[in-house]
């Protein structure tokens, strides 16, 4: 489970820093508990983002099950895609 809060914080950090490794590892640190991924936009081929942001979208991945799929509910969700959106 992923608190709306959370998902709050995260779109926030990100949103102030910019969407880059170094942003994803200072996630990942703050966040031991979440498994961050970040990706382009155009890797994610289905699924809607939980939250959306200028220059990115942010997911959520089920990983309960053997395979990992994204799901739009939090209290499912395992782990976050900061997805990168190409802004032309």
């Amino acid at each position: 489970m992923i608190a709306e809060e959370r998902l709050d914080q995260i779109t926030e950090v990100v949103r102030r820093a910019g969407l880059n490794a170094e942003t994803v590892g200072a996630l990942r640190e703050a966040f031991g508990d979440i498994h961050f991924t970040h990706c382009s936009d155009d890797d994610i081929g289905v699924g809607q983002p939980v939250r959306t942001s200028d220059g990115f979208n942010l997911y959520l991945v089920d990983g309960r099950e053997h395979c990992l799929v994204l799901t739009n509910d939090p209290a499912n969700a395992t782990g976050v895609v900061l997805a990168e959106v190409d802004q032309d």
